[in-house]
């Protein structure tokens, strides 16, 4: 047996968890993370990334044998990054994920790139993206020595001992060509990036190099472990989950939704909405991000005990109304409407009714989402996996089944803090061949019959009513309605 070491750089936590060739927990661990918020701002102290990262990962090896230690990898959030002096120590503080201090850098960072980010297939970079903070940094810390750190370099650096190359995942939002799989030299020239500032890139899953000493005696992670390229944090959660396959599908709902997929080729997107990360093994990672979700629950039916309402729900026999569940103004994805608000179709009589129209809502979203990615060309042939919270809810889970008319998978643990210790595993070999022995599955859950007529009807209802509000466009309105009648 080997072990496999996934570290997780969150927002609010770290996290450390070592597991087993055939996806046994050996241990787990985490701590606390401190952010300083004000206005567009949102920074972060790199060197607590390390002290948190090194503590948990001693408590997480705390029971595990040295030499079962195989591999270790890191992922961390996406669009998060800093200045480094020359020795890799922290020249600035860490411009988070959505840090919007750098607004006034978008419009020329994507006048000069825009050609590379239309073939790309995401079009347009925005104000939280790595590349305008990256300027913006650049315009105050211009020293010699500087190097640019995306959040999971900063700690690979600390582990090797010396400077490593980025990942392609986390390289993405800072402009990275990922079909040439190297940096847009005459985009980043032309906005005044210098050259010598930048890592080099390679895929994820690329051995990095070995953890030194140092590093051994502050993390509890031997010496001489090979430290493998990671990914960002929704990359990881997709590999946790074990959607590697191509056509197989990882939608993770929680506060919002998100949807990331496996496709052989590159999806583009003329909406922008839909964009991909490169896959370890040179495929794509396309997806994308609802502004819907379950934190409409918490605005809407704060204080209520939702395990009961769904228990009541599941008890009613009819139950029609809609809410599109919004959790802030805007939608991003399956369509893209910046003036889009909630809206409930049908009067509910109760808090019960309430609830199941949101929890509707949000399936129906969710069918829209698969509906326009097959519009686009992406594959939707393999297996549906569900995460997040709204997974806890039998009720929502078995709706779901039924308003995608096909069978979805749970997990016993999909996080990702596994996917980079499925990833460290798959150095040299398949990703989805590893995470098919090292993720676990829980149950899956088919959908019944008799339920598709009522939800169809209310689906297409709903798919009118976007439409008709002039958010959704009427091509992808028609080809729901033609998905949906095949």
């Amino acid at each position: 047996m080997r072990a496999w070491i996934g570290l997780d750089l969150g927002t609010q936590s770290v996290r450390a968890m070592a597991v087993a060739d055939g996806g046994e927990v050996l241990g787990v661990a985490g701590r606390a993370l401190t952010s300083r918020r004000d206005g567009p701002r949102h920074e972060q102290d790199p060197e607590q990334w390390w002290k948190e990262l090194a503590a948990a990962s001693r408590e997480a090896l705390r029971g595990v044998p040295r030499d079962l230690v195989s591999g270790v990898a890191v992922t961390a959030t996406s669009g998060t990054i800093l200045l480094t002096r020359p020795d890799g120590s922290p020249l600035t503080p860490a411009l988070m994920y959505d840090d919007r201090r750098a607004a006034a850098e978008v419009e020329r960072v994507n006048e000069v790139g825009g050609p590379v980010w239309s073939r790309l297939g995401y079009r347009k970079m925005q104000a939280t993206w790595a590349l305008p903070k990256l300027l913006w940094l650049l315009r105050e810390n211009a020293v010699d020595g500087t190097r640019l750190a995306h959040q999971n370099d900063f700690v690979n650096r600390r582990l090797v001992g010396r400077d490593v190359p980025a990942d392609l995942s986390n390289a993405l939002k800072t402009g990275v060509d990922l079909i040439a799989e190297s940096w847009p030299d005459s985009v980043l020239e032309e906005l005044g990036v210098p050259e010598r500032i930048l890592p080099g890139v390679v895929r994820p899953g690329t051995v990095l190099g070995t953890v030194c000493a140092e590093a051994a005696s502050y993390t509890g992670i031997p010496e001489g472990t090979p430290v493998i390229a990671g990914t960002t944090d929704g990359c990881a959660a997709q590999i946790g989950a074990g959607a590697m396959r191509a056509g197989s599908w990882n939608t993770v709902l929680g506060t919002t939704l998100v949807l990331k997929g496996s496709s052989p080729e590159l999806i583009h997107d003329p909406l922008g909405v839909v964009y991909s990360h490169r896959a370890p093994d040179g495929g794509w990672l396309p997806g994308g991000a609802s502004s819907t979700g379950a934190g409409v629950l918490a605005r809407e039916l704060a204080g209520r005990d939702l395990d009961d309402l769904s228990h009541q729900a599941a008890r009613r026999a009819k139950l029609t109304a809609t809410t599109y569940p919004l959790v802030s103004p805007g939608e991003r994805f399956p369509f893209h409407a910046p003036q889009a608000e909630s809206f409930t179709l049908g009067s509910p009589a109760d808090d019960v009714d309430r609830y199941a129209a949101i929890l509707r809502g949000a399936a129906f979203i969710e069918r829209l989402c698969f509906d326009y990615l097959d519009l686009l060309g992406a594959p939707l042939n393999g297996e549906i996996i569900l995460t997040g919270g709204a997974t806890r809810s039998p009720y929502w889970t078995q709706l779901r089944a039924d308003v995608l008319r096909q069978p979805v998978t749970l997990r016993e643990n999909a996080e990702p803090a596994l996917g980079m210790a499925v990833l460290a595993a798959a150095a040299g070999r398949q990703v989805s061949a590893v995470a098919a022995q090292m993720v676990r599955t829980r149950s899956v859950v088919r959908p019944r019959a008799g339920y598709a007529d009522d939800l169809e009807d209310a689906y297409l209802r709903f798919v009118g009513e976007l439409n008709n509000r002039g958010w959704l466009t009427d091509d992808v309105a028609a080809h729901a309605h033609e998905r949906t009648t095949r």
